[in-house]
């Protein structure tokens, strides 16, 4: 449950495309739903933080490294962070784990657990 942050933008860039296993269109796609809108923290402005967060890796994924800025590096960060967190709090039965929040909160950070 190695939660580290990476010493340099190469090595964020590479946990964050690791971690980060929905396409751009994919998690695109998945915060239209009602399902995305019902879970996390909410942000103060009637969406949650996670959904927030969902938007800002849509714009790094559409991104080319070399034009990345210090706050999509942070945010990569801030992403690699929740993903291990997150991760290791999950559901301990795999029947729960395709309709649960805690997945649905993952998908919003655009990771999906069920994705090989």
């Amino acid at each position: 449950m190695a939660t580290s942050q990476a010493s340099d933008s190469g090595d964020i860039y590479a946990s964050f495309k690791q971690d980060v296993n929905m396409t751009a269109a994919e998690l695109e796609k998945w915060l239209k739903t009602d399902e995305s809108k019902s879970v996390g923290q909410d942000s103060g402005d009637g969406s949650s933080i996670g959904h927030h967060s969902g938007e800002h890796i849509v714009d790094i994924l559409r991104k080319k490294k070399a034009d990345l800025t210090p706050a999509d590096e942070a945010h990569m960060h801030k992403v690699h962070s929740y993903v291990a967190r997150h991760s290791a709090q999950g559901p301990h039965h795999q029947k729960d784990v395709e309709t649960s929040a805690w997945r649905y909160s993952l998908m919003n950070w655009g990771h999906d657990p069920l994705k090989k």
